[in-house]
């Protein structure tokens, strides 16, 4: 996922990300629309949420996350 990516999103949403790191930036992204603010959080490794955006980061990082 590219930092590019973050702040389309974060513009579109009129959202300010400046300064956060790419896993709070999502989670905050996750809220403002609504969602639970679940990224990097699969601890078991296991996610159904198949559809979201940030899926394949979000197990990749769940790995490494320790919240």
């Amino acid at each position: 996922m590219s930092q590019e990516l973050i702040a389309d999103l974060a513009e579109r949403l009129s959202v300010n990300v400046e300064g956060l790191s790419l896993i709070e930036s999502v989670r905050m992204l996750q809220r403002v629309e609504g969602n639970f603010d679940c990224f990097a959080r699969a601890a078991s490794g296991f996610c159904d949420q198949k559809d979201c955006l940030f899926y394949i980061e979000c197990l990749q990082n769940s790995r490494k996350s320790k919240d």
